[in-house]
């Protein structure tokens, strides 16, 4: 699919740049580009060796310059390769050199490079020679995104301490953990949440890739950076998401295995090549239960998509009688920004496993932590929903739910109820028992007027368009930077920076202040201790976006540290 992308590709390139020669009288180059199309091979647009030219090629510098100065020879040319599209320099005097030849042109079979205008001392009536192009690191990415210099982006740990109820404190960048109401009677664990991009979804979508160079969007070079974040971090646990199923049997899960972790997979139903996985490190937690969790329902018309999630039942190692447990989830929703109604029926699919695989015999729920990326924003219905508990969907136009559309006309209102009722998940967003209505039979049946009343009310109760969930939600991230009201990003490439994934935990708020994500984290469940600080988007393109040359994925990875009360 990938090589006959390109080979269209090529075939725009060649004619963007016949269609710039015909702009110079001389018949040279002309030549030239007929010389050109009867070697394309494999790069399109360029012979294979000097043979094939037969001589140099030369034109007048004034004509092309009169014609095609400052214009690009094509915007539309791929690599080639699985990679992404990249301009052409520009026709300018600094991209030109007097009859150079580079010596790999003249030996025999020799690949055909790209092309490279070098400057040099140019008048209006000198000749310019055509010559093997070498991407410069200036101009590789697209004008508006170009790299302003190489570099790391610097991330450094939030520290939450809970002095008393009433205040937070949140420290800066510090090499020694806060002094959060030291216990012996505590368990302290760090989880991190990441999408990894799958090779096979990167390659198919190389249009969002455009500003990366091919060198940093090879597996090969993009593992080996992902592997040395997951060292760098440490966490105790590891949701994973974008998993590609043969990269995670072959590299993936050994290489985290030497680490001393224990790892669960879900692969996507369908033909799907990736899934989600949940690591977690044998010297922290023993394992009492796994849940996958498969959103795609045969039965269900509105389900007909490949996502899944990962449920898993934790038990930290610690010397207790009476040791307790930890829900950890992770999930990768759909990401079309117009199907808000698969959306929230997956989540409340997710919710659905999660209350029973999280609930205890006195009635409660132990500690949650519930990862992955949402593909909504901050804000939208459906991040409301996860931290409030609750949704009233009526007239919520379907484009509105992941917060990703700015408009909804056109968009039809999402239906009462979203889901049908044989998905067997009712509105509080737990499993129901499906139980057929109980008919005695006696001599006496039912008068049509009471069947009718019964219809009614039963109908009443399905139309319910308030959805809620028993989960009490924080988000790890405040997802604006408290200072200057810019939102965070996890998320960045040509299309798009912003937020779609989280870390939410189970804990009771208190609200701090009106401003958004001001909530914070202080009493029941898990105390939030620190979270490693987000960026900007114009932070991630001064180190031209991601991926990058240290940064392997489209996103970020997140990591908080969390305390367990005993």
């Amino acid at each position: 699919m990938m090589r006959s992308s390109h080979r269209r590709s090529g075939r725009c390139g060649t004619r963007d740049f016949s269609t710039k020669s015909r702009c110079a009288s001389s018949g040279n180059l002309l030549d030239f580009t007929s010389a050109v199309r009867a070697r394309t091979h494999r790069y399109p647009m360029l012979p294979h060796h000097q043979k094939s030219l037969g001589r140099d090629w030369t034109t007048p510098w004034e004509n092309l310059q009169r014609c095609c100065w400052n214009r690009h020879i094509s915007s539309c040319m791929r690599w080639p390769g699985h990679y992404s599209r990249a301009p052409y320099p520009y026709f300018s005097s600094r991209h030109f050199s007097l009859n150079w030849r580079p010596p790999c042109l003249f030996e025999s079979r020799t690949p055909f490079q790209y092309w490279n205008w070098r400057p040099d001392n140019l008048s209006q009536t000198s000749l310019i020679h055509l010559s093997s192009y070498i991407m410069n690191s200036e101009g590789d990415e697209p004008s508006s995104k170009r790299r302003k210099h190489q570099g790391t982006i610097q991330r450094h740990w939030e520290y939450i301490c809970n002095h008393n109820k009433d205040k937070t404190k949140i420290l800066g960048d510090q090499n020694v953990d806060p002094t959060c109401e030291d216990s012996d009677n505590k368990f302290d664990f760090s989880v991190m949440s990441y999408n990894i991009l799958s090779q096979d979804l990167l390659e198919d979508n190389s249009h969002l890739y455009r500003h990366c160079r091919r060198p940093v969007l090879h597996w090969s070079f993009r593992f080996p950076n992902i592997l040395k974040e997951i060292k760098h971090f440490d966490a105790d646990v590891l949701c994973l998401q974008e998993v590609q199923e043969d990269h995670y049997g072959a590299e993936i899960r050994p290489s985290l295995e030497s680490l001393g972790y224990h790892c669960e997979y879900k692969m996507r139903t369908g033909r799907k090549p990736d899934g989600c996985a949940i690591c977690f490190k044998h010297s922290k937690f023993a394992l009492l239960s796994v849940n996958p969790v498969e959103f795609y329902r045969r039965d269900v018309p509105l389900l007909d998509r490949d996502n899944v999630g990962l449920v898993l039942l934790l038990q930290p190692k610690i010397p207790s009688a009476a040791s307790p447990v930890i829900c950890v989830a992770n999930t990768h929703l759909l990401y079309n920004p117009r199907r808000g109604d698969i959306k929230l029926t997956q989540l409340a699919m997710l919710l659905a496993e999660i209350s029973s695989v999280a609930h205890q015999k006195d009635g409660s729920f132990c500690p949650i932590v519930m990862c992955g990326d949402f593909n909504s924003v901050p804000g939208s219905p459906l991040y409301s929903f996860i931290k409030e508990g609750k949704l009233n969907y009526e007239g919520l136009a379907i484009g509105k739910v992941s917060g990703q559309e700015q408009s909804s006309r056109g968009q039809r209102i999402l239906s009462i109820p979203i889901w049908p009722p044989n998905l067997g998940i009712s509105q509080n967003c737990v499993y129901e028992v499906q139980q057929l209505p109980k008919v005695e039979k006696t001599d006496s049946d039912l008068t049509q007027t009471e069947l009718d009343k019964t219809e009614v009310l039963v109908t009443a109760e399905k139309l319910s368009s308030n959805l809620q969930h028993h989960f009490s939600l924080s988000s790890v991230y405040s997802h604006y930077f408290p200072d200057t009201g810019i939102p965070e990003v996890t998320t960045c490439h040509s299309r798009s920076a912003i937020t779609v994934d989280y870390i939410f935990y189970s804990a009771e708020k208190e609200d701090v202040a009106e401003q958004p994500g001001s909530e914070v984290a202080l009493v029941g469940g898990l105390k939030l201790l620190a979270r490693l600080s987000l960026l900007t988007e114009q932070d991630l393109w001064t180190v031209n976006g991601l991926p990058n040359e240290n940064n392997s994925s489209d996103h970020l990875p997140l990591l908080a540290k969390f305390r367990l009360e005993l």
